[in-house]
């Protein structure tokens, strides 16, 4: 599988990356900083739209039933060379189904997880599923 995206900047204003059909703004000026999203909440959202896509196509091969699926992720920069450190997250999923293998469902996503992996070669991550029943 081969991947393309296209981002472009102004001077003195924000950036937009253009993948397929869709336009993503991202800050790159201190006047948005508290608006648009940064290159590092980027990368993070990277990582947890692969655990959200993983949830849906493990959902088939597992055949579990579930509502939604929610994950916060929590990083740490460092400073010296800059980079990100000890990944946190916390994927929930709501579902009232009896084949949900949670820990099974977070084998698989360790395991083929494409954006999980590329992380994983540089920087600590650690979490937890958790299932939320009724919803």
């Amino acid at each position: 599988m081969k991947y393309q995206i296209k981002a472009s900047s102004t001077s003195n204003q924000d950036a937009i990356i253009h993948i397929k059909q869709s336009n993503i703004d991202f800050g790159t000026t201190s006047k948005t900083s508290e608006t648009l999203p940064n290159p590092a909440e980027l990368f993070l959202s990277s990582f947890s739209a692969c655990m959200l896509k993983n949830v849906e196509r493990f959902s088939g091969m597992m055949k579990f039933s579930y509502s939604k699926a929610t994950v916060e992720v929590n990083a740490i920069r460092l400073e010296n060379p800059p980079r990100m450190d000890n990944i946190i997250y916390n994927l929930t999923i709501y579902s009232d189904d009896n084949k949900l293998n949670t820990s099974l469902l977070k084998k698989n996503i360790e395991k083929f997880g494409t954006i999980y992996n590329t992380i994983k070669l540089s920087c600590n991550i650690s979490g937890t599923i958790n299932t939320i029943e009724g919803v």
